[in-house]
């Protein structure tokens, strides 16, 4: 068996539903079970919707609820058989009359809770997956649609579930792997529920993370991340276009890519593969001519000793100074109590005799985390800034990285640097108006020349 899970991007429209189709059907022989990210940017227009109803604007939510069904049913009718259409309609209706009754429920509250976003961008992938399924069976691919809130049981940590793996594997192997065995299980990423059956969900880009657990569950020979680019790259394509392949990497050195701001893998996917060593490969649905990325635990030798330069923007740096002479017992304690209280995530780190550097890439209670700073240390903050990290196995062994980049930056300024927290990574930030000089740079000092084991 193996695991494909296809983005927004691939299942966005009737013709890429029917790409999907193809992709699927040519491996069929290996068992696939599919999982599914909504149409589109259906969950952007759920939330949106959301949001035009606790803002008290009924005309403009009720229209976008009816933009949103008859977009869904333009696209599904394209790809659902004559016989089903009826069947369609149905379960259109039932979908989007619970969503209105809900999304009416928040308009007279006029508040949004946590676990009401869960019930309501939960919609996005469970039509997605219902459409997917029909679209199969009308290309002569055999499939049967799992409703993955009945597999995937989560804590109650709405918008951002974690899943409870031993009841989740449980009802994985004794439920999709059996299907698997007949036909194409589809399913839709990002959902779960808790064990009281309560709507969850696993955050956003959570389909990869769904997938991989899937995987895992029924103990799949592959998991396929299939996106809208040829794989991991050598530089986020975004900032600069240039990059090359990456045909061959470790779990440790995704994971890095991930948390790091590589986009194209979400940072919890490799865990559950991990575990079960399974290995992850990235592919581009529009090319599926292409080999991809294939992500294992095995580390490939490269004579690069930098796999590929990821970066994070809309970082703020916080630089924390210790209000005496010195940095007093417990200062660093008290100042990640302060963040842990405040539920805010840091990313770096550095620390001097008197001072501390830190980034975060999510300000929204940064203003409270400060003021509770304040009453034992000064503190100042610098918005705008971006993460740059250059990642790779041979980084530990390679001696002068660290001259390379700098000698590589020039004029360039660089506001904190952080190494050896990792033996991967070198990290170092910039402000954002530096960042594609900064990448450009960097790129064209350590891939000049490339190792064809292990880029293309």
């Amino acid at each position: 068996m193996i695991v494909m899970k296809f983005g927004g991007t691939s299942v966005e429209s009737a013709q890429a539903i029917e790409r999907v189709a193809g992709i699927v059907k040519a491996r069929q022989g290996r068992r696939p079970v599919v999982v599914v990210s909504a149409m589109g940017k259906t969950t952007n227009k759920l939330l949106a919707i959301a949001n035009a109803a606790i803002a008290g604007q009924r005309d403009e939510y009720i229209r976008q609820l009816h933009d949103l069904r008859d977009f869904h049913s333009r696209e599904a009718r394209l790809v659902t058989p004559l016989a089903e259409r009826a069947v369609l309609d149905m379960v259109l209706d039932e979908h989007f009359q619970e969503l209105t009754e809900l999304v009416k429920g928040i308009a007279v509250i006029g508040e949004l809770t946590p676990r009401s976003i869960d019930a309501i961008s939960s919609y996005g992938e469970r039509l997605s997956s219902y459409v997917v399924a029909l679209a199969f069976n009308h290309f002569g691919l055999p499939a049967v649609h799992v409703d993955s809130r009945k597999v995937i049981v989560t804590d109650h940590r709405h918008t951002q579930a974690a899943p409870l793996y031993a009841e989740t594997y449980r009802r994985l192997e004794e439920t999709v792997a059996p299907l698997a065995a007949e036909k194409v299980v589809v399913m839709g990423g990002f959902i779960g529920s808790t064990e009281d059956g309560v709507t969850s969900t696993l955050g956003r880009g959570g389909s990869d993370f769904t997938a991989s657990i899937v995987g895992a569950g029924i103990r799949a020979e592959e998991i396929q991340i299939w996106t809208d680019v040829d794989g991991m790259l050598t530089a986020d394509p975004t900032v600069y276009p240039g990059g090359h392949r990456v045909k061959t990497i470790s779990f440790a050195e995704a994971a890095e890519l991930a948390y790091f701001g590589a986009k194209v893998l979400h940072p919890a996917t490799v865990i559950p593969a991990v575990e079960r060593d399974i290995p992850v490969l990235i592919l581009n649905s529009r090319r599926p001519e292409v080999p991809g990325t294939r992500i294992s635990r095995d580390t490939v030798p490269s004579k690069n000793p930098v796999k590929s330069i990821a970066c994070k923007k809309k970082i703020t740096l916080v630089n924390i100074t210790s209000s005496r002479m010195f940095m007093a017992h417990g200062f660093l304690r008290r100042i990640f109590e302060v963040f842990d209280r405040h539920e805010t995530s840091v990313d770096m780190l550095a620390t001097s005799e008197v001072s501390v550097s830190l980034t975060v890439d999510n300000p929204a209670r940064l203003d409270a985390v400060r003021l509770e700073l304040e009453e034992f240390a000064e503190v100042s903050t610098e918005p705008g800034q971006a993460i740059v990290c250059l990642v790779g196995e041979n980084i530990r062994y390679t001696p002068g990285v660290a001259a390379g980049v700098f000698g590589a930056l020039g004029g360039i300024n660089v506001r904190m640097v952080s190494q050896g927290a990792s033996l991967l990574n070198l990290g170092f930030v910039v402000d954002e108006k530096d960042l594609a000089a900064t990448v450009e740079a960097l790129h064209s000092r350590f891939f000049a020349e490339l190792d064809p084991a292990v880029f293309d």
